[in-house]
């Protein structure tokens, strides 16, 4: 990845350039998506996407609450209004038969979660726009087709700690419509078309030439190492099959995990991570407050406790583990040997 840094500083040409360009192409392609534009963030992307399908004010966008809180935040600055619906007690995606109870004559998009890398159902209502929230999808499939591909436009992160990264802070916006990849390099650039024209009102959300030819280099890799994560998940899954306790991820049928995170379902989540963390394992939970929890919803109708009871019950009991694809096999054999030593404490 140096090399490319290198060639990039060498070149004088570290914004608005080829790297960018074919990094978008690339990544692309590789989905099955018609276009994609690099972003500065996998929050600027959520952004930009909402702002492409023009939702504002008096706008609703129906969103799962487990989930990392820029899939909210995003709505708040656009000046939408966030509606959470509660996920699925297998897979831990937004529940359709949530979603459909929730849409109403205000509804604008439905901004799904491929959360861990498992994918969302797609068994949604038809007619409103979808955003892929594949942040921590990449990778992932769904009926034959890539996350970023599967909806109207989808956001992916390049945060280092993501499937893929680009050596600083990164996203990417895909579409599958003809008639949002035409506007979509003007929305990353401060709404300009032709050079001068400005036909949206946006900002600056454009990726550095460096940042996207290390992306570039990540995205050549992404396949391998995307099998790795699989061999190693099913080696995980495989170890604590018969345990008492900690219960193995499912995955959706007709689907590919991405396995951005290998998470165990645990009652006595607590527990285990201490017990791990005294084997020098890490683990964590991940979205241990839900998102309409959070004090700065405390004005949102659905703060209360217990609005959104699976999501409610389930997310402080979610641990995940490392699965990256970098792991000896050794490590993998030490983790094994303590998830399948952990006991959970006796009830009294």
């Amino acid at each position: 990845m140096h090399q490319a840094a290198y060639r990039v500083l060498e070149s004088g040409r570290w914004v608005k350039g080829p790297e960018a360009t074919a990094f978008g192409g690339e990544f692309a392609h590789h989905c099955g998506a018609v276009a994609a534009v690099p972003c500065a963030s996998g929050s600027a992307s959520l952004i930009a996407a909402l702002r492409l399908l023009n939702i504002g004010p008096g706008d609703e966008v129906i969103v799962p609450s487990l989930t990392f809180f820029a899939s909210v935040s995003c709505i708040e600055l656009v000046g939408a209004t966030p509606v959470f619906v509660d996920i699925e007690e297998e897979y831990w995606c937004l529940d359709p038969k949530a979603v459909s109870a929730a849409v109403s004559s205000n509804t604008k998009a439905i901004l799904g979660v491929h959360l861990f890398g498992q994918p969302f159902s797609l068994d949604l209502p038809t007619g409103i726009p979808m955003i892929e929230d594949a942040a921590q999808a990449h990778g992932a499939m769904l009926d034959g087709r890539l996350a970023g591909s599967l909806g109207d436009v989808a956001c992916f992160s390049f945060f280092p700690s993501k499937n893929m990264a680009v050596g600083g802070e990164g996203g990417m916006i895909t579409t599958t419509r003809m008639d949002l990849a035409e506007r979509l390099q003007s929305w990353v650039d401060h709404g300009r078309v032709g050079g001068s024209r400005i036909e949206a009102l946006t900002s600056n959300l454009r990726m550095s030439e460096i940042l996207a030819a290390m992306g570039r280099v990540q995205l050549s890799r992404l396949d391998e190492w995307q099998i790795r994560r699989q061999e190693i998940a099913a080696l995980h899954s495989a170890a604590i099959a018969h345990h008492q306790s900690l219960h193995a991820p499912r995955v959706r049928p007709r689907a590919v995990h991405g396995w951005h995170q290998y998470t165990i379902r645990c009652e006595y989540s607590q527990e285990l991570i201490q017990h791990l963390e005294s084997k020098e394992i890490d683990a964590r939970i991940h979205y241990m407050i839900p998102c309409h929890r959070q004090p700065v919803m405390s004005d949102h109708p659905q703060y209360s406790e217990g609005s959104l009871p699976v999501t409610e019950r389930l997310c402080g009991q979610l641990v995940s583990i490392p699965v990256h694809p970098f792991l000896s096999e050794e490590e993998i054999l030490r983790i094994h040997a303590a998830l399948i030593e952990f006991t959970p404490p006796q009830k009294t």
